[in-house]
């Protein structure tokens, strides 16, 4: 659960208020999810879009499990994408933007709220025309480092109804469960809590790319 902190915490920190990153933390705290618009620039889209392209025509994706490491399994009736785990130690150019910008949300989430983020995991995925990603809740039996899920748009245009492939998100309100749809424009980035919400990705009429991962404790 995020967690607010009180002001005078701050003043015995060398802190500056980030009006963009406060908003975020926001909406987690009232909604335990948040979608957050232009969190990466047309030029920052494009620049990881054709590396993610790029990558899958090499060849270099493979077909995606559900699990973690030690109970790895292709289900192809329960997900459908191909992914591309990404090493922030091999990063290329439009990688190593994309990474800046999440140490630098991850550090200010680390100062303010306290969440012990210690380390994450990201990966290119492709989702092509047919596929999808039944209901699940992003945290294993056998491992529950994960805190905060995120998603990061890469389509090459503004997505429409008819285009499929978005994310549904569950929740509860007064004791009745609601869904959010939430479509994955470029540039658009959702955050939630991988530990409390539901979530799926419905069947995609148009190839869907993004880079998908997780902010993990210790």
């Amino acid at each position: 659960m995020i967690v607010e902190t009180a002001p005078e915490l701050f003043e015995r920190l060398d802190f500056i208020e980030n009006p963009f990153y406060e908003n975020i933390i926001t909406d987690l705290v009232e909604n335990q999810y948040c979608i957050v618009d232009d969190f990466f620039y047309a030029e920052e889209v494009e620049m990881l879009r054709n590396s993610l392209k790029s990558k899958f025509e090499e060849a270099q994706f493979k077909k995606a499990a559900i699990g973690n490491k030690t109970n790895e399994v292709v289900a192809k009736s329960i997900r459908g994408d191909f992914i591309l785990w990404l090493n922030e130690a091999e990063a290329g150019k439009a990688e190593n933007l994309f990474f800046n910008k999440i140490n630098s949300l991850v550090a200010y989430l680390n100062k303010t709220c306290f969440l012990g983020i210690l380390t994450k995991e990201f990966h290119y995925a492709l989702y092509p025309e047919g596929t999808f990603y039944q209901r699940h809740l992003d945290t294993f039996q056998n491992d529950g480092r994960r805190k905060l899920s995120m998603v990061c748009y890469l389509n090459e245009e503004d997505w429409k109804p008819e285009n499929g492939g978005e994310l549904v998100i569950y929740s509860e309100e007064n004791g009745v469960e609601v869904s959010k749809a939430i479509y994955p424009m470029p540039g658009r980035v959702v955050i939630f809590e991988s530990q409390v919400l539901e979530h799926e990705v419905k069947p995609v009429k148009t190839a869907r790319l993004s880079i998908t991962g997780w902010l993990k404790t210790r």
